[in-house]
């Protein structure tokens, strides 16, 4: 298994709740690890994989470069979005950011999200991730994750 304690996305919260990561989060692109850090936050949300959360300064200096647009969330407000390059592979749109968020998100600023299935590999400790379904949703399943995971076909309405 994966060494993560089983969670059952179904018992997340919503509105969505922020926590410590609780693990070594890391984020290879092109060969190269671009993010590695041990000061993750995540967001659980129901029937939402975990949403993970690097900090700006674990992120590889120059693998982040500002792409066009943004988009708005409910709870955490506007986020702008990032091209993500390494090993001279770019991935577009691949990670994306809250710089002012809502007051019951405010320790995401300063703080980066990628999309699992844009990268190489990411990784929640040991344990590998695979992307949320769909093309919208961030989050990262990992093994030790039970329930309906949203996203898939006929799974973004509810």
């Amino acid at each position: 298994m994966s060494g993560l304690p089983a969670e059952n996305v179904q018992d997340y919260p919503r509105p969505p709740a922020l926590q410590p990561a609780g693990a070594r989060l890391r984020v290879v692109l092109g060969g190269v690890t671009i993010a590695d850090s041990r000061d993750g936050l995540r967001v659980l949300e129901t029937h939402h994989a975990p949403t993970y959360y690097l900090p700006m300064a674990d992120i590889l200096p120059g693998a982040l470069q500002p792409a066009p647009g943004g988009s708005f969330c409910e709870w955490k407000g506007r986020a702008r979005y990032f091209d993500v390059l390494g090993g001279g592979q770019r991935a577009s749109r691949a990670a994306w950011s809250y710089p002012d968020p809502t007051a019951e998100f405010t320790a995401l600023a300063g703080y980066v999200a990628f999309y699992a299935g844009r990268m190489q590999a990411c990784f929640v400790g040991d344990a590998p991730v695979i992307a949320q379904p769909g093309d919208f949703y961030g989050g990262w399943v990992t093994a030790n994750l039970t329930g309906i995971v949203k996203g898939a076909p006929g799974t973004e309405g509810w």
